[in-house]
């Protein structure tokens, strides 16, 4: 799994900080999250084919996470993008969407899909799902997790004193299942070993509530917005939105592994501020930057 930080500015984008966008890749997906302004011309400095886009999850339809949306599926129709491309967000997505493209003179005619989503899963394959929660911000809006779920694997040395090589009934055992093999039963328990799938949280554009700890719960990484500076919180109230101090006790109260932090204000030129801010919460932390990309 990799996480490609497309833009890590906020509402204006900077010399160094483009308009959100984040780029979750895994086996033979890859999901964009967001796509503010500019983001085509970040896949590109990225050296990333944005052809490869197999979904779109948009968090919410401020410009800072949309206005990508029209030069990137222009892009991708006249790159002849390959099947069906899945765009999800909250409701009013497809009238925002029909909207924001009656604005140009060309017919899109790229294959889209749009999915309105409220909360709860509704992305699964054989390797992971997806699931969306409704967060309190100014506009509808989606905070997403994306989990891999839990996979057994052989015990190659163990399954070889019963005379077991490639056979296809192996895959019962990978499923967690027992079987019998010439006369002998052999235990799933005993014949592989769980490896625990990750948990990847992203928690943009809200006011913070507890219900941000039970999304995050457990994350392997927490992507979350950090606009501003603890000493700016009534207008991170206003605003509906999170401050670097509330990010962090929601990672140290979910019991996160790492926690990145993006969505920065252009206020904010150095971040070692923010950087020290959230340490006095929570150690294990990144402060993202645009193009950077985090193995998990």
């Amino acid at each position: 799994m990799k996480i490609t930080f497309l833009g890590t500015g906020s509402m204006v984008p900077t010399a160094e900080r483009n308009h959100i966008s984040i780029l979750l890749s895994y086996k033979n997906e890859n999901i964009l999250i967001d796509c503010g302004e500019g983001t085509q011309r970040q896949f590109r400095k990225a050296k990333i084919s944005p052809a490869k886009i197999t979904r779109i999850l948009l968090t919410h339809w401020h410009g800072d996470h949309v206005l990508g949306l029209p030069g990137l599926l222009s892009t991708l129709q006249w790159s002849e993008y390959q099947g069906t491309l899945e765009i999800y967000g909250p409701k009013g997505t497809k009238n925002y969407f029909h909207k924001m493209f009656q604005g140009f003179d060309n017919n899109l005619t790229l294959p889209v899909n749009i999915t309105e989503i409220s909360s709860g899963k509704f992305i699964e394959t054989k390797d992971f799902y997806i699931e969306a929660h409704r967060v309190d911000h100014s506009a509808p809006c989606l905070a997403y997790n994306f989990i891999e779920k839990d996979r057994r694997n052989i015990k190659v040395n163990y399954i070889k004193k019963f005379g077991l090589k490639n056979n296809p009934i192996l895959r019962k055992l990978s499923e967690g299942k027992n079987i019998t093999y010439k006369g002998k039963k052999i235990l799933a328990k005993n014949a592989t070993v769980l490896t625990k799938g990750k948990k990847v949280s992203v928690i943009l554009d809200t006011r913070y509530n507890s219900n941000l700890i039970k999304i995050a719960k457990n994350a392997d990484i927490l992507i979350g917005e950090s606009t501003h500076l603890n000493e700016l919180k009534e207008k991170s109230e206003k605003y509906k939105h999170l401050t670097v101090k509330q990010t962090s006790e929601v990672a140290k109260r979910a019991n996160v592994k790492k926690l990145i932090l993006t969505h920065f204000s252009q206020r904010y030129k150095d971040t070692n501020v923010i950087e020290k801010e959230a340490k006095a919460v929570f150690k294990n932390i990144i402060i993202s930057k645009d193009l950077m990309e985090v193995l998990l």
